[in-house]
Formats: C-alpha cells, sequence, structure tokens
C-alpha cells in the first residue's frame, strides 16, 4: 500500500497509508480509498476530516482542505476575543467559511459565551461546516459575503474572521494538483493580483464590524504592503502578524473607537491554538 502511494508520488507515503488503516471499515474500503488517494484527491477528503488546531475537521470531496498556516488566524483571533469586555456580548463570524474549520478552533477555545455564525457561497462548504460548527451552535448561512448574514448582525461583530481567497488568477496553474483540481476555484481564485475579494470584504467591514471590532484575512507574504492599504482605505486601522515558522502572514484590521496611530507589523511563533 504505502508502496502504491509512494508512486503515486505521495512524499509521507507510510504515515498516509496508516491514516488510511486507522479509517478504514473493510478490506474493500481500504483498497477503494488508497486508489482514490493515488489517483490524486488529497489526503483530508480520502479521509474524510482534517487535523485544525487539535480539531478533527470534517471535509468532503470538493471542499476546501484548511490549511495548518491558517491556524494564525484561529490563534489571533481567540486572543482578541478574550479582549472583549466580559460585560458585552461577543459575537463572531467566519465568513468564507469553507469548512467551518476557522469558526470551530475559535469556538472551542474562547473561555466565554458567544455568538458564533458562519458563511460561504460554496452548498459543499455549508454542509461541512454546519457539521462542524452543531456542536459549538452556529448558525451557517450560504450566500455571497456579506449578504449571506442576518442584517441583526450589523455593527455587532466583535471578531469576522474572513479566510478570503488570495491566489492569483494567473498563478492558479501553478499550484499543487490536489488542491487546482480538486478544491473549488471560488476558495482560490482571488482576481488578478489575488485581493479582489479581500476588497470586497474590506469595504464592507464598518457597515457590520462593532467599534473596536477586528476583521482577520490572511495574506502571502508579497501581498502584505497591498492589504495593509487596502484595509486602510476602508478606514480601519491594520496591523501584520507574521508566523515565520509555519510561512503565514495575517491582517489584523480593526474599526476604530477613533482615529488610532500607524498600523503596526508583530511577529509571532507557535502553532498552539490555546490561549
Amino acid at each position: 500500500m504505502a508502496a502504491t502511494l509512494r508512486a503515486a508520488g505521495c512524499v509521507f507515503a507510510e504515515e498516509e497509508a496508516r491514516l488510511l488503516v486507522a479509517e478504514a471499515g473493510s478490506p474493500d474500503q481500504l483498497d477503494r480509498m488508497v486508489r482514490r488517494r493515488a489517483g490524486g484527491l488529497p489526503l483530508e477528503q480520502v479521509l474524510g476530516w482534517a487535523w485544525f488546531c487539535g480539531l478533527r475537521i470534517a471535509v468532503l470531496p470538493g471542499v476546501f482542505v484548511p490549511r495548518r498556516r491558517t491556524e494564525l488566524l484561529a490563534r489571533e483571533a481567540v486572543r482578541l476575543a478574550a479582549q472583549v469586555s466580559p460585560e458585552a456580548p461577543l459575537t463572531i463570524v467566519d465568513l468564507c467559511c469553507g469548512s467551518g474549520a476557522l469558526g470551530a478552533a475559535v469556538a472551542a477555545n474562547v473561555q466565554r459565551p458567544f455568538d458564533l455564525y458562519a458563511a460561504d457561497i460554496d452548498p459543499a462548504a455549508i454542509e461541512c461546516a454546519r457539521r462542524n460548527l452543531a456542536s459549538f451552535g452556529g448558525r451557517v448561512y450560504q450566500g455571497d459575503l456579506y449578504d449571506a448574514l442576518p442584517d441583526a448582525l450589523r455593527g455587532r461583530i466583535n471578531i469576522l474572521i474572513a479566510n478570503v481567497p488570495y491566489v492569483p488568477t494567473e498563478d492558479i496553474a501553478l499550484l499543487p494538483a490536489e488542491a487546482r483540481d480538486h478544491e473549488p476555484l471560488v476558495a482560490l481564485d482571488g482576481g488578478g493580483d489575488g485581493l479582489d475579494v479581500m476588497r470586497a470584504v474590506a469595504r464592507g467591514s464598518a457597515h457590520w464590524l462593532a467599534p473596536g471590532g477586528h476583521l482577520l484575512v490572511e495574506a502571502s507574504e508579497r501581498q502584505q504592503p497591498e492589504a495593509m492599504r487596502i484595509m486602510a482605505d476602508a478606514g480601519l486601522s491594520p496591523r501584520a502578524v507574521v508566523d515565520d515558522e509555519a510561512e503565514a502572514t495575517a491582517i489584523v484590521a480593526t474599526r476604530p473607537w477613533r482615529v488610532e496611530p500607524e498600523s503596526r507589523v508583530k511577529r509571532v511563533h507557535g502553532r498552539d491554538c490555546a490561549r
């Protein structure tokens, strides 16, 4: 089995073989799973789940697989949620939620009552998110960005996580085949410079964030300066959080209570999502 996976180009063939054996309910199912993996389907979609922030996140075929680097967004969201006054309600939204991995990771680590909402345009992602967020009381909506959210959330969101697609269109062809062929284009393609969806989210954020609320997005290192400008142009106060080890860059943009000073860059390390 490991030899079959290795011949198909799986770098960690032995480890993948162990996971497949543990997940398969019968020899026939194991054979089907090995053939699907050797055919190029992402391991997480073959298994039906992915590890993210220590959680087992359901991932259906055709749904974006959560990346380990995105755990940086979850850690920052948990940290910021802890700063919301305990006397005020805490509202968390996972926009462009995909499988709902970010919403689940934040919900699992926030140590106070909260309301959790999630939204995505893709029906398969919505099915996953509803499964992954059910135990946290998450409410999941299908639609295009803010159009999917209840109007009652306007001006009330404290933590708005939006892991928007940010791959430039011309770079899609350079992605690994697992992503290019088996994940939805809508979850990957961010337009000409990769930041079109981020611009739309930033423009609308002032109407949805509570005063002092935070918008968190992911970007590549080269996109960081432009992403910061996008947030500033939307009237938000941005800063970058960079995890060099994970090669992850997060932009945290805050709706000011008033005009705030210039943005900052902070570097962090570690992958544990717990506070």
